[in-house]
């Protein structure tokens, strides 16, 4: 049997291992630590037993004391449930204004509106209600339908120009491509972006037949100063605001042949109280009347 290799300084055995000359002694583990460790095995033991621990082939063991992660969710989630019930119930039994006239209401219609908004209006309207080409930027203050609570939940509930629902908003653009001649059309596309831009490089000519032709054929709708109708979702051609462009030909192009958008009738979808909520959080962005 080989003797024991003793450090002689502290007179303890050592493993012997050596590293660069370097000794490793042979104490033993501090008690806490052992005690520590030991009481470690055995919470993870008890732990097996008490609580679903090990898989098996479609589930996993239940344990001793019957917890289950899911149970909790559900139990939490039908609590959160009963807490927003009587939020839920005010909101379906008040009309727009009621609701957004009663603090409590409006936050709570506002936080539950901006949640079915990234589900469901993002996709168009951009994450931040920015819009896109042919999209309403729904921060601002210009609006097609009207920016009231009431106008907003009137074009939420029932879309613009979907053919499956009958109270549905649809006033069409004509194509005065088939109407007015080729020059016509440009000259009345030069007044018209003369209206909110600098008609420096236009000919006079051409901005006084354009005026003309607008106040024969346009006016109706956008008015006689060009500001928009709300009745029939006629946009304001004075400000900076443009779905297809401002330029001189991209506004002709909507003259000849005018795209239409299509906005879904979301009432039969998402249910009255949700589309209140939804234009509770459209009128909340800053731009509602």
């Amino acid at each position: 049997m080989s003797e024991k290799d003793v450090d002689e300084l502290s007179g303890v055995s050592t493993t012997g291992h050596v590293w660069d000359g370097i000794r490793e002694l042979d104490n033993p583990m501090p008690r806490w630590w052992l005690i520590v460790y030991y009481a470690t095995v055995v919470w993870a033991v008890l732990y097996m037993f008490a609580y679903p621990a090990w898989p098996l082939i479609r589930t996993a063991t239940t344990g001793l004391l019957g917890y289950s992660s899911r149970k909790e969710i559900s139990t939490e989630l039908e609590a959160a449930k009963a807490a927003k019930a009587g939020y839920t119930a005010a909101i379906a039994s008040k009309s727009i204004d009621e609701i957004l006239a009663d603090e409590k209401l409006r936050t709570f219609a506002v936080a539950a509106g901006a949640a079915a908004f990234k589900v469901n209006c993002v996709q168009c309207h951009g994450s931040g209600a920015q819009g896109s080409p042919g999209y309403p930027n729904l921060n601002d203050d210009d609006w097609l339908w009207g920016g009231r609570p009431q106008d907003i939940l009137q074009t939420i509930t029932h879309g613009i120009r979907y053919a499956e629902d009958p109270e549905t908003r649809a006033v069409d653009m004509p194509a005065f491509g088939s109407i007015l001649q080729p020059q016509q059309v440009k000259q009345v596309a030069a007044f018209v972006h003369s209206l909110s831009n600098k008609a420096d490089s236009v000919k006079p000519e051409d901005l006084a037949a354009g005026k003309t032709i607008f106040a024969e054929n346009c006016a109706a709708c956008h008015g006689p100063e060009g500001k928009g109708n709300h009745e029939f979702g006629a946009p304001n051609l004075t400000d900076a605001i443009w779905f297809y462009g401002s330029t001189v030909d991209a506004i002709a192009a909507q003259v000849r042949s005018p795209r239409h958008g299509v906005m879904p009738a979301w009432g039969a979808r998402l249910g009255p109280t949700t589309v209140k909520e939804l234009a509770a959080y459209v009128h909340s962005l800053g731009g509602g009347q």
